[in-house]
């Protein structure tokens, strides 16, 4: 049974850089995702994910002129001008993608699980068992936390990760 939970839990994890392998379910416009792709100048061995925005689009009432007014040679009006009200669609803001980077697969052992719930509960946002498996109230006590930092997601990014002492924050150079 041991050996059930952990490779199933390892192919779950493992396919955390896969293509559209996670939706978050969040609800509401945009889509966050976990993806193969990684932003421009990341590392080859990190992992990502990626929120989309959708454009916002606005539909503006404008009159457009089809013929101007024609005047006499002495300035008055001969005939007004004529105008046509229409309806266009303005996008107002582009769609706009938002890369956080990710624990790889393979850094979600049961041990790093583990932890996460362990420092999840000491901070009240956790109340199951350590279980070493990224369950359903695991992913949602993530979600409760990263939400109170405005990314409203289940995926567990690395400043969360940081955030939790359960990734090493780099050193910068000097």
């Amino acid at each position: 049974m041991i050996h059930f939970r952990t490779a199933a839990l390892g192919i779950i994890l493992l396919s955390a850089c896969d293509p559209i392998t996670a939706d978050d379910g969040l609800t509401g416009p945009g889509m966050i995702r976990l993806t193969t792709e990684r932003p421009e100048g990341a590392a080859p061995d990190t992992c990502w994910g990626k929120r989309t925005s959708p454009a916002i689009i606005e539909t503006v009432e404008r009159e457009v002129l089809l013929k101007p007014a024609q005047t006499s040679s002495d300035g008055r009006i001969q005939q007004p001008a004529v105008y046509q009200r229409e309806s266009v669609q303005e996008i107002v803001k582009e769609r706009e993608d938002t890369w956080f980077q990710v624990p790889c697969g393979v850094e979600f052992t049961p041990e790093f699980v583990s932890s996460l719930q362990r420092a999840l509960a000491a901070r009240g946002i956790y109340r199951g068992p350590v279980t070493g498996e990224m369950s359903m109230r695991t992913r949602a006590a993530v979600r409760r936390l990263q939400a109170t930092e405005g990314f409203d997601s289940d995926i567990l990014t690395v400043e969360t990760a940081r955030t939790l002492g359960l990734i090493a924050v780099e050193r910068q150079p000097e």
